[in-house]
């Protein structure tokens, strides 16, 4: 078998679209995954491009939220006991991260990839033959109260200075684009540029369709090493075999800092454990995507069915799953929609890969210019896709990035 000119490590939908990316520039691509193809978070997510959400998770807002949160274990924003000791070092760096400099700059950061990634969607769901499959059907945030709704409005304001579109609204207005909700909710924001995909799983299954018909290879292994040896990069997996190419892209998410080590890089990754249950299609007459942000949640209508998924479990990857968690929202969500059916829902838990600062990694590897790290977006994989699979074309091609990536460093830590 011939040698590739990349291999792609991760089968997700950054993965995939960085494959797709790098074809484009007329470079022959494998992708090796340790699943295969939508195996991890790709799957499972709210199915939304978010690109109206570049307010970084580290912030002053959620240092103040967070004691009451990590009170109730199934709430919002949580840490097993079991993991609360070995997860201390990334919560430092966390809350280094909420100071207002560095907020400052991680939003603007994070708003340059936001821009990015929606100039490049589109053209990319039509050059994969995705373009029926977007949705753009706004979100509504929702707020109990109106002392709720003035805490939200710092920001809002940096949003607008943003160049971001959204209204505030009553009960009434709200009720105009989402009838149905408990009148617990008085006030809410709705933001017509959010866009959705009609189903992040069978998304990202048809970008590995696309990837294949271009000639693309994907191979089922787990990626355990990266060495360099000459022109090319050995790859060492768990079957005890050795691949090679002259260029290797990390992106297998919630796993990558297990292989940047090998190379001897500590990348503080961690993992978000998120969670949901999709119900049928019928469940609620959903007509936009509804955020409970004090709450820590959201229901999105896919075509596969409503989701209701969310929150923030910092529990690695070893811990079991504790279905608790979907059952709570599900039990929210039929008291903030009354009219939902609760029935026939399937469970899902699955790893979010999340830096502290609440950016990805994307740049070189500090050991060899050949392995290109894209890894590390937390909520945002599905929404930043695009983005990040131009910035991992230019960084293969040597061609000057798209947009400023010194924030995104993997070295930043």
């Amino acid at each position: 078998m011939a040698t590739p000119d990349v291999i792609v490590i991760g089968a997700g939908v950054v993965g995939l679209s960085a494959a797709i990316a790098a074809q484009g520039r007329g470079l022959t691509v494998t992708v090796v995954d340790r699943e295969g193809p939508a195996a991890g978070a790709s799957a499972g997510n709210a199915g939304a491009f978010a690109f109206t959400d570049i307010l970084p998770l580290a912030s002053p807002g959620i240092l103040r939220k967070a004691p009451k949160w990590l009170l109730d274990p199934l709430g919002p924003l949580s840490v097993p006991p079991a993991y609360a000791l070995s997860i201390a070092p990334w919560m430092f760096r966390f809350w280094r991260a909420c100071s207002p400099a560095r907020v400052a700059q991680s939003t603007a950061a994070q708003t340059a990839l936001m821009d990015l990634s929606k100039a490049e969607l589109e053209p990319f769901l039509h050059e994969t033959g995705t373009f029926a499959m977007l949705r753009k059907e706004g979100n509504l945030q929702v707020y109990e109260g109106e002392a709720e709704l003035k805490a939200s409005l710092p920001g809002w304001q940096a949003r607008e200075e943003h160049g971001i579109d959204f209204r505030h609204l009553d009960a009434a207005g709200m009720a105009e684009i989402q009838p149905g909700l408990a009148p617990r909710f008085t006030h809410g924001t709705f933001t017509p540029g959010w866009y959705s995909i009609a189903d992040p799983k069978l998304y990202t299954l048809a970008l590995a369709e696309a990837f294949r018909a271009r000639g693309g290879t994907i191979e089922q292994a787990e990626v355990v090493s990266l060495a360099p040896r000459g022109e090319a990069i050995a790859l060492g997996t768990h079957d005890g075999r050795t691949r090679e190419a002259g260029r290797i892209v990390l992106a297998a998410g919630a796993f990558s800092h297990r292989i940047a080590l090998s190379l001897g890089e500590r990348i503080p990754l961690e993992t978000e454990r998120g969670y949901n249950t999709t119900l049928p299609p019928d469940a609620f007459d959903l007509r936009t995507q509804v955020t409970f942000g004090g709450h820590g949640f959201v229901v999105s209508r896919l075509s596969s069915g409503i989701r209701v998924g969310g929150a923030v479990e910092l529990g690695g990857l070893k811990l079991p799953p504790n279905f608790r968690r979907s059952e709570a929202m599900l039990a929210k969500a039929r008291a903030f929609l009354p009219g939902l059916k609760p029935e026939g829902g399937v469970q899902w838990m699955g790893f979010r890969p999340s830096l502290p600062d609440s950016l990805p990694a994307i740049g070189r590897a500090r050991a060899t210019p050949r392995v290109v790290h894209a890894f590390g977006h937390g909520h945002l994989g599905l929404t930043q896709a695009a983005g990040t699979a131009r910035l991992v074309a230019d960084l293969l091609t040597g061609r000057a990035p798209a947009i400023d990536i010194a924030a995104f460093s993997p070295q930043r830590f």
